[in-house]
């Protein structure tokens, strides 16, 4: 797995994760659990991750969107 991006938005979060989906690729978001714990105060970002051999075609959607 690769981290593509952080973010503490969740609203952003969501748009990037259904992005990739639509694109045919396997996002996951990490963290989700320990920033609902601290209370989704911003200090724990999210990440997203992709396998491996899904991370250049991740990284170059992402930035044709404008998004990264």
């Amino acid at each position: 797995m690769e981290i593509i991006t952080t973010c503490n938005d969740t609203i952003r979060l969501s748009f990037l994760t259904a992005l990739l989906r639509d694109a045919g690729l396997s996002p996951i978001v990490l963290d989700q659990h320990i920033a609902a714990v601290e209370g989704n105060i911003g200090a724990f970002p999210r990440r997203i991750a992709v396998p491996s051999e899904e991370a250049t075609r991740a990284r170059r959607i992402l930035q044709e969107c404008g998004v990264t």
